[in-house]
This record gives C-alpha cells, sequence and structure tokens, in this order.
C-alpha cells in the first residue's frame, strides 16, 4: 500500500495557529458508496469529462431515457464523487447539481469531515490516478476496469475539516482568476475576429501616412500570392502536425538542435498542418527548419508574410480548404485546390498597416494566454506540494 507522505505546503488558521497534523485514511471510511434509486422526481445527468456533470436539455432526456430505464439510476446529490469503471484514464468527476446518473457509475458521498472541493482536484491530480488509483485497475488492454472493493481501502490525505476548507477556498480563488483569464482571452480573440471580418469585406480600410487612400485590392488565387515549399532536405527546428496547437496556437519546439529530414522552411514562411484542417494550425515561422509532409509549408511571393499569415489564419481559409478536404476520419485539403482559393490582396503598404494593426492584437492575446500558463502552472505546482 502506497504511504502518504507529509504535504510540503500546509495552511495555518485564521489565528495564526497550526493546523493538526494530516492522517492518513482509507476511502471507505471517508466516503460512503451510496446506492439509492428509483428517484423519479431528478433528472438524469450526464457526466462531462473534467467538468463534473451537466443536465441534459429536455429533447435528449425525452430520447435517452425511459421509464423503465430510470428505475435503475442512482441517485447524486451535489458534491457527490461519481466513478466509473475506467475512471482511472482521467479521475473522478464531482456532482455540480442533485439528479440520477446511469447505474454504469458508482455514487460516493462525503462523510461531516470531508470537504468535497478539496478533494476534488486531488481525485483529478496524477498524484492519485497514476498513484493510488493505479493499485485497483484490473484486467488487461480494453478490459481495464477499477476494482471498486480494493478502491474503498485506498489511503487518502486526511487533514482536518477547517484546513481541508481553507485550501478548498484557496484553490477555488485561483479558479476564478483562471476562469476570468480566460473569459478575458476569449473576448481578445472574439475582438480580433471581428477586426479581421471587417478588414478582409473591406468595411473598414487604412490610409497613407499622409492621409491619401490606398489602391483598390486586387482578387487573385492564393498561388499567385505564394508558393509550396517543397525542397527536401535534413535540418534543425522540427515542426510535425503533433506539435502545432490548434486554433492558431502557434508551435512548440523542444529540442531545436536534433537534425531531422523533411520539408526545408525558412523564416517568413506560413506553416500549415493540412491534416484535418478544421483544426486551425498555423505558424508565421520565425526561423528556418524541417517540417512534416503532413504540414504545407507556403512562401510568399510578392506579398507580406504576415498579411499572408493573416490570410492563412482565418475562419474563411480553413472553411474554404474544408470544403474540398478529402477522407472522413483524418480529412486532408487538397493542395491543388488550396492554391486556387480566391483572396484579396491590397497593395504592399495597406498590407503592412493591416498585419501591424492584427499584430498589435496579438501582442495583447499572447500576453493574457502567457498570464493564463503562469496561473495554471502556479495552481498545478501548488497541489504538486500539498499532495506530494
Amino acid at each position: 500500500m502506497i504511504q502518504i507522505r507529509e504535504p510540503e505546503l500546509r495552511f495555518k488558521a485564521d489565528d495564526g495557529s497550526e493546523f493538526p497534523e494530516w492522517e492518513e485514511k482509507r476511502l471507505g471510511e471517508l466516503f460512503t458508496r451510496i446506492v439509492e434509486k428509483n428517484r423519479t422526481d431528478l433528472s438524469p445527468l450526464t457526466i462531462i469529462q473534467g467538468q463534473g456533470t451537466v443536465r441534459r436539455d429536455e429533447s435528449d432526456r425525452r430520447i435517452a431515457y425511459d421509464k423503465k430505464g430510470l428505475k435503475n439510476y442512482k441517485a447524486v446529490k451535489k458534491d457527490d464523487f461519481i466513478v466509473h469503471l475506467r475512471s482511472f484514464e482521467g479521475g473522478l468527476e464531482i456532482a455540480n447539481q442533485d439528479g440520477i446518473v446511469s447505474p454504469a457509475y458508482h455514487v460516493y458521498r462525503g462523510s461531516s469531515n470531508v470537504c468535497s472541493q478539496f478533494y476534488y482536484p486531488y481525485f483529478r491530480s496524477n498524484n492519485f490516478i497514476k498513484g493510488r488509483l493505479a493499485i485497483c485497475v484490473t484486467g488487461v488492454r480494453d478490459g481495464k476496469n477499477i476494482e471498486m472493493d480494493t478502491f474503498d481501502e485506498l489511503l487518502l490525505p486526511c487533514p482536518s475539516l477547517p484546513e481541508q476548507q481553507k485550501i478548498a477556498s484557496f484553490l477555488s480563488t485561483i479558479d476564478e482568476i483562471i476562469q476570468s483569464t480566460e473569459s478575458e482571452l476569449n473576448a481578445w480573440q472574439e475582438r480580433k475576429k471581428g477586426v479581421m471580418q471587417k478588414i478582409f469585406n473591406r468595411e473598414v480600410r487604412f490610409k497613407a501616412d499622409d492621409g491619401s487612400e490606398f489602391p483598390e485590392w486586387e482578387e487573385k488565387r492564393l498561388g499567385e500570392a505564394c508558393e509550396y515549399g517543397k525542397r527536401h532536405g535534413t535540418g534543425q527546428n522540427y515542426v510535425g502536425t503533433e506539435n502545432m496547437f490548434s486554433a492558431f496556437g502557434g508551435v512548440i519546439i523542444e529540442n531545436t538542435e536534433s537534425e531531422c529530414n523533411g520539408i526545408l522552411y525558412s523564416s517568413g514562411d506560413i506553416l500549415m498542418s493540412n491534416i484535418r484542417p478544421y483544426l486551425k494550425k498555423a505558424w508565421l515561422a520565425d526561423r528556418e527548419g524541417v517540417c512534416s509532409t503532413d504540414v504545407l509549408v507556403f512562401r510568399p511571393i510578392k506579398i507580406e508574410s504576415e498579411y499572408l499569415y493573416c490570410l492563412i489564419a482565418s475562419d474563411f481559409f480553413i472553411t474554404k480548404v474544408m470544403s474540398a478536404a478529402k477522407g472522413s476520419k483524418m480529412p486532408r485539403g487538397d493542395k491543388k485546390h488550396i492554391m486556387e482559393i480566391p483572396v484579396s490582396v491590397p497593395s504592399l503598404p495597406e498590407q503592412r498597416k493591416i498585419a501591424d494593426c492584427l499584430s498589435s492584437l496579438d501582442d495583447v492575446i499572447n500576453q493574457i494566454k502567457a498570464e493564463l500558463s503562469a496561473w495554471k502552472e502556479f495552481k498545478k505546482g501548488l497541489l504538486q506540494q500539498m499532495f506530494v
């Protein structure tokens, strides 16, 4: 049996006094398995991984559940824990409201000495999933399940209830900051989309520094503005679809010095994943390197790199790519069709103005992303110190 170690981070009472030392108790001492059924006064709940439970809408409930099926459904109260036999893949879920759940789930309710909001992040942590929960798993491959009797015998950290509540309150404050930052990020991303739409629809036009009008935009095929990078070679800074972020989030290159074979790209090229284009993976290269053959390299021709990136990293462009994509499970863009996509191209000076405008929005967005990442890392570090 895995032993509980003393946490590296402890909290104190409001008067500055020390809380009692943490104990270790069996899960079955802290939580009771609930088997209450036949609650027709409650609504069925569906489980959303990592988000607790949410109620289905009326149409879903009428289709998915009949009276006979409801008889065996288990009653759940807000803050109960919901355990599926395959919970070892992602940890336990917590109910965010009263309801009933499928008989396939086990329901655990905390005792009077348990703060569910303290145990939820613990039950979602790698320390619990890969450490304690792993010893309950039986079977092989697709037949793996949690052995519930062993599950009840797991040793859990057990601070005093006041310290549990203090930790839960502190983590809740951090979660609120993270949620607020995520909302701010989403708002700025929507603003950028709105600005791009107005610019590409020419509802908004820029003017030269002397106040004069720029020439009218030209309508071209993408292939007139850029070409594919096709040259194979060996280089560093490898980019594959797996290290490109969705929603035009750029890339992460962990081993910059490793030599790989692939398609050569240069600084100023635009890389786009051609597998499942709807994931919106694109990057304006700021260095030279090599990439996978599943990544398209667009090389600018008489067009600003930053403006070409704005064209490619847009919902309009991705929609056009997907309109001729081939394959169902792993659709790929049709390379010939992509170069035929119509694009509107302003003069080079106006391209620079547009790129500068959108770049300033990207600066704000990237700063918020960095703040969000820092808060998430801060929370992760706290959890590691508390749940060693």
